[in-house]
């Protein structure tokens, strides 16, 4: 779904009681606007039990992204789809993005999404060495891949990919090898907040 590319993320996030009515703005949007949407890589859009939605749409540049938020088959589909949303509604934008594993998969069974805030954002690029990502696919095969974006204010969404929601929960209890968690134990001093995890038991992925 995602390439491994330069890229940039646009990233919504607002309150919910339609899951459905978001989810077929989804089916709309891919089906009546992507087409014309040069640029656009693929979507990710789900929403928390507790009524949260979070998506993200990635295109291949910041001026993608743009030129796609000027079209009027664009301008028509947000006005009809906000009104889907309770309260504010936070659009935000990443060209600073890094992949891991298999990137984002149409084939994924369950989506966690993470968010905190990145206090030296060089002290972690990467945010998965190498090294790392070979032991997670060792002994994480229930996680597919995913994507880490950082906006300017420092903020970091983090996405990932699972099999089933069973097995990423089987995935928590592996035990990883002491390296590992040295390299995590100092990679989370590089961070400000505590992770926020959001479980995107509905959700839908968009593809080209």
């Amino acid at each position: 779904m995602f390439g491994q590319r330069k890229a940039c993320v646009r990233i919504v996030k607002g309150t919910t009681r339609d899951a459905a009515g978001l989810r077929e703005a989804a089916d709309r949007w891919h089906r009546d606007v992507a087409p014309g949407a040069r640029g656009w890589l693929g979507s990710t859009g789900g929403v928390t039990d507790d009524g949260v939605y979070i998506g993200l749409a990635r295109f291949a540049s910041e001026k993608a992204a743009h030129r796609n938020d000027k079209r009027r088959e664009q301008i028509e589909w947000w006005d009809r789809t906000s009104a889907l949303f309770g309260g504010e509604v936070t659009v935000n934008e990443s060209t600073d993005v890094e992949t891991f594993g298999h990137d984002g998969s149409d084939q994924a069974g369950f989506v966690q999404v993470l968010q905190t805030r990145v206090r030296d954002r060089e002290a972690v690029r990467p945010f998965l060495p190498q090294e790392a990502q070979d032991t997670l696919a060792r002994l994480r095969p229930d996680m597919i891949g995913g994507l880490f974006c950082v906006q300017p204010d420092g903020v970091c969404i983090g996405v990932a990919y699972f099999t089933s929601r069973e097995a990423a929960r089987e995935g928590e209890r592996t035990e990883m090898p002491p390296d590992y968690k040295a390299w995590r134990d100092e990679q989370m001093a590089h961070f400000e907040d505590d992770a926020v995890f959001h479980d995107l038991h509905d959700f839908w992925l968009h593809s080209p």
